[in-house]
C-alpha cells in the first residue's frame, strides 16, 4: 500500500511539473533569428535545423550527410526603420 501511495505521489508531481512548464522552450523562439535552414533526408521524413547565419555555413553542415539548404520561413529580419520627418510639415 505504501509503495502504491509513493508511486501515486511521484506521478502527480511529474504531471504537475509538466503542467507548470508548459510554455514553449527558448529554442523554438530562437529559430526566427537565423535566415537559413538545413533540411536533412531520413527514413522517418528527415529533420530540419534552422540555426545557420549564412548559406555557406548551412551547406557545410549538410555536406556528406544528405540534405539541402533553403531560406527560413520563420525568419524575422529586422525591418528598416520608417523614414520620419525631422520637422512636422504644415500645409
Amino acid at each position: 500500500m505504501r509503495a502504491i501511495f509513493s508511486a501515486l505521489i511521484g506521478l502527480s508531481t511529474l504531471v504537475g511539473a509538466t503542467v507548470v512548464d508548459s510554455q514553449p522552450s527558448q529554442a523554438q523562439y530562437a529559430a526566427q533569428y537565423y535566415p537559413y535552414c538545413a533540411r536533412y533526408y531520413g527514413r522517418g521524413g528527415g529533420s530540419t535545423s534552422c540555426y545557420y547565419r549564412s548559406l555557406a555555413q548551412c551547406r557545410a553542415s549538410v555536406s556528406g550527410v544528405g540534405g539541402f539548404c533553403d531560406s527560413n520561413p520563420w525568419y524575422a529580419a529586422a525591418a528598416a526603420p520608417a523614414y520620419r520627418y525631422k520637422y512636422r510639415r504644415r500645409y
